[in-house]
């Protein structure tokens, strides 16, 4: 399993900004009940405009065991975040865990997340 999928510090770190395109009431995958628009070509994952944010689709606990209620389903930010790099480890970094080592894909391109 990837280390994402079981740390989540991406997840309660960042804004999830996306294009509406993304949700399903638009032909997308996101469940629109996850977003809020914030204007006609943006959308924001709920809970990630919070001071302190966190995905209103995580569950569980950071670094510990979580879930995304909509991995599937997530918005293309999410899909770019790649395990073990610069983004992750300032998330991991804001809940104090350690950084992990960067992950080495087979075909030298793609996402871990």
């Amino acid at each position: 399993m990837s280390a994402c999928r079981s740390c989540g510090a991406c997840c309660a770190a960042y804004r999830v900004d996306f294009s509406i395109h993304e949700l399903d009431e638009h032909g997308g995958h996101v469940p629109a009940g996850l977003a809020l628009a914030l204007n006609d070509t943006l959308a924001r994952l709920r809970g990630t405009d919070h001071a302190q944010p966190r995905c209103a689709a995580l569950t569980g606990r950071i670094g510990e065991a979580v879930g995304c209620g909509i991995y599937e389903w997530r918005p293309g930010p999410c899909h770019e975040l790649e395990e073990g790099g610069d983004a992750c480890a300032r998330a991991r970094a804001r809940h104090g865990l350690p950084p992990l080592p960067a992950r080495r894909l087979a075909s030298g391109a793609g996402s871990a997340a």
